[in-house]
């Protein structure tokens, strides 16, 4: 039978069964190099074709990552320059805000799976303190400053440090949560915030995680 035996590059070349275009490559290759590699002789540039990897010089041009833009809501100062969360004199009007104080009063009851005399108060502290408030009517029953103490009304707008509410009197009042006690009744039910453990925005607190009882220093 016939063995098949596969030649290496130099019996190959030896036995002179290399096809001309391969002496032809192998030729072009060579004069390419010694073009390319100038004083160096023979023998070290066969060394340098003998190592695994032959580093030519190549450069590449590093494109620049373009850094995508996210897209960035307002900041505080372009809120207040728009006015976005004036309220008008003419719309600081207690009566305007009941029908809000009525749908805030609802979302309580379903978050709370409805309020029945024998819900625990602890479940709507919870439930509460967790709680978009804006609608509710809240008091402040202790305060380091005196002259806030009393003020009870509807909640219409909560920052991180202030609650913003309007009286029955139609008066618009700005309460920081700092130093204060609040209280929010709802069906005959009574919760407390402790002001100063509440200094969150509205968003912020349905992952915080609250302590039973707050405490304040007064």
């Amino acid at each position: 039978g016939v063995i098949y035996h596969a030649l290496s590059q130099k019996e190959a070349k030896d036995s002179d069964v290399q096809p001309p275009g391969a002496q032809r490559a192998e030729a072009f290759v060579r004069a390419f190099l010694k073009r390319s590699t100038p004083g160096m002789s023979p023998q070290a540039r066969e060394d340098q074709l003998q190592r695994k990897a032959v580093v030519l010089e190549y450069f590449t041009r590093h494109k620049r990552k373009e850094k995508k833009k996210k897209a960035k809501g307002l900041s505080a100062r372009q809120r207040r320059e728009l006015r976005l969360f004036y309220i008008k004199p003419e719309q600081q009007r207690y009566s305007l805000f009941l029908p809000l104080h009525e749908l805030w009063k609802q979302y309580i009851r379903d978050l709370c799976n409805g309020l029945k005399p024998d819900t625990q108060p602890q479940m709507i502290q919870a439930k509460l303190l967790k709680a978009d408030l804006h609608g509710a009517i809240i008091s402040v029953t202790k305060s380091k400053c005196p002259s806030y103490v009393g003020i009870t009304g509807i909640l219409l707008q909560e920052t991180k440090h202030i609650f913003k509410i309007i009286t029955k009197e139609d008066r618009l009042k700005v309460i920081p949560k700092l130093n204060c006690v609040f209280t929010v009744e709802i069906d005959g039910f009574i919760s407390y915030i402790y002001g100063s453990k509440f200094q969150l925005r509205s968003s912020e607190r349905s992952a915080k995680k609250f302590k039973a009882k707050g405490t304040i220093d007064l």
